[in-house]
């Protein structure tokens, strides 16, 4: 008996020490870093209006120059919790100010804090961590561009055991993973320049992080990339996101000029307009080349469906 106990006890101080080591906050490597050049704003500017920054970090309804006032304080609501948006701008009391390219580039792409802390996945991670390092250092040069707005934004409404930010560790290891969700477009596509595809599959699946509120989620959070854009419920437990594959439920009577016109104008090819949250969103994807949402639409209408 004693001796089965005492099995019993190294197992689980086995199984503690192993979800200790596999929860911890992870860095990219110094030297992958310094291989980077000087960031280019103008091309980070392209990636702040594709990655839909000032959707969450500027005021909830800002409009203009207000956008680039990333103040934070947007309410984001889930399962788990409601998670407020940080203050992102310039502020060197209040923002990331302070920050220095590794910083930046932990947060996006490893969901690590400077402190060195889990970041909740509220923020994207899951989708930025398929950015280059390269472009996570134009987006910055870019935001470095932007005002420091002073203000501290209210903290997370996150109970037990969810705000536990060692936990998170283990849940970015089931789940944060650079690899690209499509490998290849559809067979049934037809002819795909594959070029095109390729970029509008960086936007979607990368910066733009589309999947993180039209792909469904398992109990835990984590999405279900065997529905892949296929519709999700909303957060608030209201409606719907929609289906945004070729599917007859999804996009499938769209052609891509309707989804390229649609993240142009906010108009569908039923004449109706955008609403709800997807406002915002359509409203930064207008700001990108048409180039970029032909690339979208492309990728959009070449991805598997029901």
């Amino acid at each position: 008996m004693k001796k089965t106990l005492s099995v019993a006890l190294g197992i689980v101080a086995l199984a503690a020490a192993a979800g200790w080591l596999l929860s911890a906050p992870g860095t990219v490597a110094g030297d992958r870093l310094a291989g980077l050049t000087p960031g280019n704003a103008e091309k980070g500017a392209r990636l702040f209006w594709a990655g839909g920054c000032a959707s969450c970090h500027a005021a909830k309804g800002a409009k203009g120059d207000d956008k680039l006032r990333l103040v934070g304080g947007v309410r984001l609501e889930s399962p788990f919790g409601t998670f407020v948006a940080p203050n992102i701008s310039m502020s060197t009391t209040d923002g990331i100010g302070t920050w220095s390219l590794a910083d930046f580039t932990n947060a996006m792409v490893r969901g690590t804090s400077p402190a060195g802390a889990n970041y909740f996945p509220a923020f994207p991670y899951t989708s930025y961590v398929r950015m280059p390092l390269q472009d996570v250092a134009d987006l910055f040069a870019f935001m470095k561009t932007l005002p420091a707005v002073d203000g501290v934004a209210p903290g997370h409404e996150v109970g037990f055991p969810f705000n536990i930010r060692r936990a998170v560790g283990l849940w970015k290891w089931l789940y944060l993973d650079p690899a690209p969700v499509i490998a290849a477009p559809v067979a049934s596509a037809g002819e795909v320049d594959a070029g095109l595809w390729d970029r509008g599959r960086y936007l979607v699946e990368g910066p733009g992080h589309c999947g993180e509120c039209h792909t469904p989620r398992n109990a835990i959070g984590g999405p279900d990339l065997t529905l892949w854009l296929a519709g999700a419920p909303a957060p608030t437990g209201d409606g719907k996101v929609p289906d945004i594959t070729p599917s007859s439920s999804g996009l499938g009577s769209w052609s891509e000029a309707d989804i390229a016109y649609y993240l142009e104008s906010g108009f569908t090819p039923e004449f109706d307009s955008v609403g709800g949250d997807m406002v915002a969103v359509q409203e930064n994807m207008a700001r990108l080349p048409p180039e970029d949402r032909a690339a979208i639409a492309a990728y959009l209408k070449a991805i598997p469906s029901d």
